[in-house]
């Protein structure tokens, strides 16, 4: 029998939802506490997820009967989170982006070795059925070396109280939306090499806009965000001897057409179940049982890199957050 993985739960919000409703659907795996800034929203939390241990303080919840902590925070407190849960003795799932820039996450890796401890920035992309076939499909019927990426969403829609507008939370499109984008091009072009950004602020300070190319090892990729315009939400994977297309929203990714060069085309179609957040808990849980401090997929050097590429983003646009 599989060991049960007992898990806590650093901040209620929209990600730890979708969290708790793909956990139920991981083998071996239970919700047990939670702990949140606004303890409303907690108590709300530990009703609908019938949570048993309702903390009161952050100390509460790292003393908690717990294996592993997810922090769903806004990125401003992930860091600190994610240091106080690693010196408890827990595992850490951190929601991306897993700290505000490069200096708090190589803390945060330094203090999961020294405590010798799982640490992962969640990032569900590669977890999902259709990613995992699109993987297997280009290995027997390959387009050639993927040299050119490109990626991006927009989303307007989002209302004036939504977290990605403020500032001292760690907001804006790059950090909202880019993480996924940063993780697609490192994932298929290597590790980074530089970066070019051109863009625009809110009146908050935040980037509306962002448009950044990047150079990897093994090609260039295009990537953009915004939260005053509205994109598709879809990416692009070009190769010598075809192209991939990966529907909307590529991020949650069911879909992908892929184009040869000699005018096939192939279509793939994997749906996910649960929210699609189980896949990645799965993984991580496995990961605990066989005592691994490092995730194959999403591993330590790739976050510093996706980090690296935020940062760098950032700092062409001039966006600063409190504290930094």
């Amino acid at each position: 029998m599989k060991r049960i993985i007992r898990w806590g739960v650093a901040g209620p919000g929209r990600a730890a939802e979708r969290f708790a409703e793909g956990l139920k659907a991981v083998d071996a795996a239970t919700l047990t506490a939670v702990w949140g800034r606004r303890p409303d929203r907690a108590q709300a939390y530990a009703q609908r997820f019938q949570v048993a241990n309702l903390c009161t303080t952050l100390d509460e919840l790292n003393a908690a009967d717990v294996d592993a902590i997810y922090v769903a925070t806004h990125p401003d407190s992930h860091a600190e989170i994610c240091l106080k849960a690693l010196a408890a003795g827990k595992h850490v799932l951190c929601e991306k982006p897993a700290a505000l820039n490069i200096a708090q996450l190589q803390r945060v890796l330094s203090a999961a070795r020294s405590h010798d401890r799982l640490f992962m920035e969640a990032m569900k992309p590669p977890f999902f059925p259709l990613y995992r076939r699109l993987r297997e499909h280009l290995l027997a019927d390959p387009i050639g070396s993927v040299g050119f990426v490109r990626a991006g969403h927009c989303d307007a829609s989002l209302p004036p109280d939504y977290p990605l507008r403020f500032s001292e939370l760690g907001g804006g499109g790059i950090m909202g939306i880019g993480p996924y984008e940063a993780f697609l091009a490192l994932d298929w072009l290597g590790p980074l090499k530089r970066v070019q950004t051109m863009g625009r602020l809110a009146v908050s300070g935040v980037d509306a806009f962002a448009l950044f190319q990047s150079e990897h090892e093994r090609g260039m990729a295009q990537l953009h965000t915004g939260l005053d315009l509205m994109s598709l939400g879809d990416a692009l994977l070009s190769g010598p001897r075809g192209y991939v297309i990966l529907h909307p929203n590529w991020w949650n990714p069911t879909r992908a057409t892929i184009h040869y060069i000699d005018r096939r085309r192939i279509e793939l179609h994997e749906p996910f179940t649960a929210g699609g957040f189980n896949y990645e808990t799965s993984h991580f849980c496995d990961l605990i049982r066989h005592c691994q401090r490092e995730s194959p997929e999403i591993t330590h050097a790739l976050s510093l890199d996706m980090a690296r590429l935020l940062e760098s983003a950032r700092a062409a646009l001039r966006v600063r957050f409190p504290g930094e």
